[in-house]
């Protein structure tokens, strides 16, 4: 093989291994020379607001052509039903598991801190502030935009699907003359996806930046100090993706191994930028290429990044237990299921937060002092390694998300998606299946 083919291969049909080199580099780089990985920051997040900056575009170009297609209208509401109870079970799991394994294994327990002594400041200050004007609410107060153009620039998932939806119901009810309009959408929508794969040929380059930052500006000790609760939430983390998420995969007929080796790629990118918005629309695109209906991927994957956050339920169960043991405060078993009633409600309010997982935390700890608020200092320190574990979590209950809605809806074509996962060649679509699908980003 050529060295062309060598390099070409590396950012196309083998990025997932380039990206987990340059994760171990960026690794190797940020422990070698702190300084050096700390001032790389800007690598990591550039690449990712480089993504970022296509989401709203992806949204609305996949949902109008889905739902504007003919025959599709009569059931986007049903399968809103069904994505939001899909999420919520899962969701629900996730913080139950989460105050299990805490219960069980109570790292916190001989911390002995003194909440009086503890001092709000830097992040963790900016963290309350915010999560003190939080209100449960407020997802549903901030799903209307000031204009219509402003979900767009302001980038909330939640107000880019609003407008999505009406837009598409308001284009199908036009009739025939809806049709040119909606071909000239899909048209862009593969303009974005476009974009989408130049963009994708950085993805090593974030991830060794990102991973430079953590480690070299929060460094190993950081870790050490606090790393049986790190550790904690990585295997419990890992529990859920492969166990409970499994056990989903399993009776939606396709291996769940298999799966997240399909999506390897995501998964890496992920890993290395702590950061799952990064990989919506390629997401998207293999959902839709393994046999689930794009109408509904266009649905539930941007609903999920607003309500499937079953990483950060994960983390506020541990978060919060962890608080309360390490200031001694030992809370009843109906005082654990009233905090987890609050969860269940301030953690769907996440969409569009910038530290989503400690606002949240912040806030509910506000609401309820059950738990000294101060406390989420005891754990800033290591946030940025549980945040990278939250959005692998988070992604894999997306990928199952679609996969799941499909299944329930009848229309999810397996025979398809097994073929692609074993590495066959899928057999020939169903003559009820969706238009032509997209070719599959770089990261395939």
């Amino acid at each position: 093989m050529s060295s062309r083919s060598i390099l070409k291969s590396a950012f196309t049909s083998r990025l997932y291994v380039t990206v987990l080199v340059s994760i171990l580099l960026g690794a190797v780089v940020g422990f070698a020379a702190p300084g050096v990985g700390a001032s790389l920051e800007p690598v990591g997040s550039g690449f990712i607001s480089l993504i970022q900056m296509l989401i709203a575009p992806v949204i609305f170009c996949t949902i109008v052509t889905g739902i504007a297609s003919a025959g599709e209208l009569a059931g986007v509401g049903r399968v809103g039903v069904k994505a939001l109870v899909y999420f919520e079970v899962l969701t629900t799991l996730a913080l139950i598991i989460g105050l299990v394994v805490m219960d069980v294994f109570s790292p916190g327990v001989g911390v002995h801190a003194d909440p009086d002594e503890i001092q709000l400041s830097g992040a963790a200050a900016e963290y309350v502030q915010t999560g003190e004007s939080q209100h449960w609410y407020d997802f549903l107060v901030r799903i209307i935009p000031k204009s219509l153009v402003g979900a767009f620039v302001e980038g909330n998932v939640l107000q880019v699907l609003l407008v999505s939806i009406l837009f598409a119901i308001a284009v199908r009810a036009l009739g025939k003359r809806g049709e040119p309009l909606v071909r000239g959408i899909d048209r862009v929508g593969e303009a974005v996806f476009g974009i989408v794969r130049l963009i994708m040929y950085l993805a090593p380059l974030g991830a060794f930046g990102a991973m430079a930052y953590t480690v070299g500006a929060f460094g190993t000790d950081t870790l050490l100090s606090l790393g049986k609760v790190v550790v904690l939430f990585w295997c419990t983390g890992v529990f859920f993706s492969v166990v409970v998420l499994g056990l989903v995969a399993w009776v939606c007929g396709v291996n769940v191994f298999k799966l997240y080796r399909y999506f390897k790629a995501e998964l890496l990118i992920t890993l290395g930028t702590a950061n799952y918005e990064a990989v919506m629309p390629q997401l998207m695109t293999k959902l839709t290429n393994l046999g689930c209906p794009k109408r509904i991927v266009g649905l539930v994957v941007p609903s999920g990044y607003a309500f499937n956050g079953d990483g950060v339920c994960l983390y506020l169960g541990f978060a919060s237990l962890y608080i309360a043991q390490a200031f001694d405060v030992n809370l009843s078993l109906w005082e654990q299921i009233a905090l987890l009633a609050v969860f269940m409600v301030t953690s769907k309010g996440s969409a569009g937060v910038a530290g989503a997982g400690f606002v949240i935390l912040a806030a509910t700890l506000s609401t309820t002092a059950a738990v000294p608020v101060a406390g989420i200092m005891l754990i800033l320190g290591v946030d940025r390694f549980m945040s990278t574990m939250r959005g692998l979590v988070s992604l894999t209950g997306q990928i199952l998300g679609s996969i799941v809605v499909s299944r329930w809806e009848g229309v999810f074509d397996r025979e398809r998606a097994n073929a692609l996962l074993s590495g066959e060649t899928p057999p020939v679509d169903r003559a009820d299946a969706d238009a032509p699908r997209v070719p599959e980003p770089l990261s395939s």
